[in-house]
């Protein structure tokens, strides 16, 4: 997808201020009806669905990076009450009204209605019965074809979607179609179960509707668009997740083999405003500068506390920082240069994330994509997956080759899992794969488990972080305690429960 201005009439038709996600029938969607009549017009609404991506985003670092061990609320001794919520988030000890909890379903909930209105006009439909997608003809003037990569590529945004809010919160409501607001509040949480194979079909839809083209010949217009290679890589993650190793190896090695996609020969590179959707990239939610409603606020978001325009034009706000034991693991490796900046000199100087920094002239408007799927992760993944194999851990060196540090020789199943985890924790810094991988690992790896690493880390940095607290400060014991199998969900929000009155939700255990 082109980094060029949104049709601001689809986002218009397409987008959702419900004060209640699932009311999904609201006044700025009528037109609906009538709008989409051309190809134009169905791809406009396409883009509205990935600027659908942007909003979502925007929280989505409180529910994963900051709930892992590699990023915490950086002012202990705060009472605000912003920061008092992320302290929340970092202890397992949300509440089940949390602004930003519900902030992020809301958002998800809105770009996943977008997809359904889109898919709606194009004929696409989901079977519950035989669980799969059809499409049925309509009344347009676009070839089927066109049809068919329009809907993949939708079917893939909402797959991923959906991927989130699974691991993010169990079971969750599965809505594959634009319905009215008394409809919507019939319907509750699907298992886990049927959530994930409402994900595959329309993730092994999405690869079968969208180009397969290789990465060096992908025409200009499609470069950033969803295609086979994004829908077969989020689908191997999505069978990993379940621990169904075996149908993820084949569709790992068949995106290795066949898609074109390749490593960066420097991580830098991966990530330059000059190098955008290099063969690294698989797919990426796109931004752009320039005052034109586009940009990304993360350079903002994540810049340093007080720090003027010494910075970033317009200061930081301090979020998402860095843990003193991320950084430490860093420490001789060329990638930490890449995510991990100070602010100030000496002992005062306080770390903060760099990766999405870049030169703004308005604030909250980088240029700075973010990355959903890159090749490496693709590799690594294929080294999960495989076990403990003198070629996965040919593919963990490879990595920590380009990353400048020495090569592992791991001698036991322990030490092999360790390495992994760690090269994917500093790999991915910041890119919201650090939680995920820690669920994934409770079914993927035998020795590395997420509650005792969150645990372990609250043990190594108490002293001189978590002891600090002023909220008022926990001991180590109660701390963690808090961290349950139960807690490594999300509470549903409160007001999704307590504004229906057709059904009974129920929350998540623990909440």
């Amino acid at each position: 997808m082109k980094k060029i201005s949104i049709y601001m009439l689809a986002i218009c038709l397409v987008a959702s201020s419900c004060k209640k996600i699932t009311d999904i029938d609201p006044e700025s969607n009528i037109t609906t009806d009538n709008y989409y009549t051309s190809l134009t017009e169905m791809q406009a609404g396409v883009y509205g669905v990935y600027s659908g991506l942007r909003a979502p985003l925007k929280n989505a670092w409180q529910m994963t990076e900051l709930r892992s061990d590699n990023s915490w609320m950086g002012v202990t001794g705060s009472t605000n009450s912003f920061n008092r919520d992320l302290s929340d988030l970092d202890f397992f000890i949300p509440n089940t009204t949390q602004n930003s909890i519900f902030q992020y379903w809301t958002d998800v909930y809105a770009s996943i209605r977008s997809c359904n209105v889109v898919l709606a006009k194009l004929g696409v439909s989901y079977d519950a019965a035989s669980g799969t997608i059809k499409l049925d003809d309509v009344t347009l003037p676009v070839s089927l074809a066109e049809r068919k990569q329009l809907a993949g590529e939708v079917l893939f945004i909402r797959a991923h979607h959906y991927f989130n809010l699974v691991r993010l919160f169990g079971g969750v409501f599965l809505l594959e179609k634009p319905l009215t607001p008394f409809a919507a509040k019939s319907i509750n949480r699907s298992t886990v179960a049927e959530t994930y194979k409402f994900i595959e079909t329309d993730l092994t839809t999405a690869a079968s509707y969208t180009s397969a083209t290789k990465f060096a010949n992908i025409p200009s217009t499609m470069i950033g668009k969803a295609n086979a290679w994004s829908a077969k890589a989020l689908l191997a993650k999505v069978y990993l997740t379940q621990n169904r190793k075996d149908l993820a190896i084949p569709v790992l090695k068949d995106v290795i083999s066949n898609s074109g996609y390749g490593p960066q020969s420097s991580y830098a590179n991966i990530f330059s405003i000059s190098n955008e959707m290099n063969s690294e990239i698989i797919f990426a939610v796109r931004y752009k500068s320039g005052g034109i409603g586009q940009g990304s606020s993360f350079g903002n978001d994540f810049g340093p506390l007080n720090s003027a325009a010494s910075v970033i034009n317009g200061s930081g706000l301090g979020w998402n920082t860095p843990t003193s034991e991320l950084d430490t693991l860093m420490m001789g490796d060329n990638r930490r240069a890449v995510n991990i900046a100070f602010f100030g000199t000496g002992t005062a100087a306080n770390p903060y994330v760099k990766k999405y920094l870049t030169p703004v002239t308005i604030t909250n408007d980088g240029e700075s994509d973010w990355p959903i799927l890159r090749y490496t992760d693709v590799t690594l993944m294929l080294a999960e997956a495989e076990g403990f194999t003198a070629a996965s851990v040919a593919t963990i060196n490879l990595v920590r080759t380009r990353g400048g540090v020495a090569p592992v020789n791991p001698l036991t199943l322990a030490e092999f899992e360790k390495a992994l985890s760690q090269e994917r924790r500093v790999e991915f810094a910041f890119e919201n794969q650090r939680w995920f991988d820690l669920l994934r690992f409770n079914s993927t790896l035998t020795t590395i488990k997420a509650v005792q690493v969150i645990k372990d880390h609250f043990a190594a940095t108490y002293v001189f972080h978590y002891g600090t607290y002023v909220i008022p400060t926990p001991t180590l014991a109660l701390l963690q305690s808090y961290v349950t199998t139960d807690k490594l969900l999300l509470p549903i929000p409160q007001r999704e429960i307590d504004t229906n009155t057709s059904i009974v939700i129920a929350q998540n255990p623990g909440y």
